[in-house]
């Protein structure tokens, strides 16, 4: 399924979109860097079947901390459930986009820019860096991609990002490759 870009947005809206603000839990906390340990930026609201992954990327220095890597603390990838509200943001750090976008998936792309895809299998930049999932150690399904684009994404430079789940366990990974 392509996800096709559909205009702007409210920033808490329940559908796909990059930007605006996460969606949560009662008790979410806002994650931080494990290298700069500053608040990360909120990049995407994707919906699952009964919750959503909600995907965050440190924009605070760019470039100095690893934000690329699944597993180095430069990004993160939360799967949430239940009854889902906006979460506002730390009052300091680049915590939020510029803009919100609305992604529509469609099944047959058509013309205008696509910004990323839902399902299938990912379209490797490099090689395949499917990451294991850190509670049970298997290789998380793919869940979507994401393409830089506009002033909204950065992932390095004309860079793709991916996102997994691990549904049993409760965990979210998130990287991206250029």
């Amino acid at each position: 399924m392509w996800l096709m870009h559909d205009g702007g947005t409210a920033a808490d809206s329940p559908t796909p979109r990059t930007g605006g603000l996460p969606l949560a839990p009662n008790g979410f906390q806002w994650p931080v860097c494990a290298e700069c340990e500053g608040p990360m930026c909120f990049v995407a609201h994707l919906p699952v079947d009964d919750g959503a992954v909600e995907v965050f990327m440190c924009q605070n220095d760019p470039g100095m901390c690893d934000d690329w890597d699944a597993e180095s603390g430069g990004n993160r990838a939360v799967l949430v459930h239940g009854d889902l509200r906006p979460v506002a943001p730390p009052e300091e750090g680049e915590t939020l986009l510029d803009t919100v976008t609305a992604l529509r998936p469609v099944a047959t792309p058509i013309e205008g820019e696509v910004p990323g895809r839902r399902g299938g299998t990912p379209d490797w930049w490099q090689l395949d860096e499917t990451p294991a999932c850190p509670a049970c150690g298997r290789r998380m399904p793919f869940v979507a991609q994401l393409e830089e684009g506009g002033d909204a994404l950065n992932f390095g430079g004309g860079g793709r990002g991916y996102v997994f789940t691990c549904p049993p366990c409760g965990t979210a990974a998130f990287l991206w490759q250029r």
